[in-house]
């Protein structure tokens, strides 16, 4: 079966000193369920496997063991240039999740051409009670709304959600602190007005002031608000 042989593949591409830098970086993920490959050899894998008529067998077959088949399936979905398919396997492999690194390096490049059918999604996945696929609907605002398909109802949205998982929270500050550099005059408010709980405001000003998009004047203007 391809799932039989695609595991195999991905131990001879296995680095072990990689896998123990890359496990100390994902503390969800136990050390036996990480292979050890790197990026680039995944994506160039994932691009290959997608020419395949059978990937649909490694796609359907979840939850995988090794976050490395996580990795590659998050590649290989990200690929699909059909928006219909694609959004269906997302849709499929979301649930399965677990992790941020899976979660924030699938990004379907088809998204682009579809926001309004995309955004249907994100407002469904906003109101998942899974980590993960909160945390990639944020991630998606983010990468796809800030600019000239901004609405701030959307930054309104993200601010109501009240989470006590660090991954959810991380991101929420990280989706701030990138509309305040798209978005600085509308987004302003919520620092201001304080509409965040009390860490994410903080790590939201952090990751503000640490941007190279956000002018001096505006980081300590920011720093006012600090809890």
């Amino acid at each position: 079966m391809i799932t039989d042989e695609i595991r195999n593949k991905l131990f001879t591409l296995q680095d072990k000193k990689y896998r123990d830098f890359q496990s100390k970086l994902i503390p969800t993920i136990a050390i036996d369920n990480v292979i050890g490959v790197r990026t680039p050899d995944l994506r160039k894998y994932a691009k290959e496997l997608l020419k395949r008529e059978d990937i649909k067998d490694f796609l359907n077959v979840l939850p995988h063991k090794y976050f490395d088949e996580n990795q590659l399936h998050a590649f290989i979905v990200s690929d699909i240039k059909d928006f219909d398919l694609c959004i269906k396997k997302v849709c499929r492999f979301l649930p399965f999740v677990d992790n941020w690194a899976t979660c924030d390096q699938m990004s379907p490049k088809i998204f682009k051409k579809h926001h309004s059918e995309l955004l249907k999604h994100i407002k469904e996945w906003l109101s998942s009670d899974k980590t993960y696929v909160v945390r990639f609907a944020i991630g998606m605002l983010m990468e796809h709304f800030l600019n000239e398909d901004f609405d701030i109802a959307y930054p309104e949205r993200i601010a109501k959600i009240k989470s006590d998982e660090y991954y959810v929270n991380m991101m929420i500050a990280w989706y701030f602190a990138t509309a305040l550099a798209k978005q600085y005059n509308l987004v302003l408010p919520f620092i201001e007005n304080k509409c965040l709980d009390g860490w994410t405001h903080n790590k939201t000003i952090q990751k503000a002031v640490e941007s190279n998009r956000i002018t001096e004047e505006q980081k300590v203007y920011l720093k006012r608000f600090k809890f």
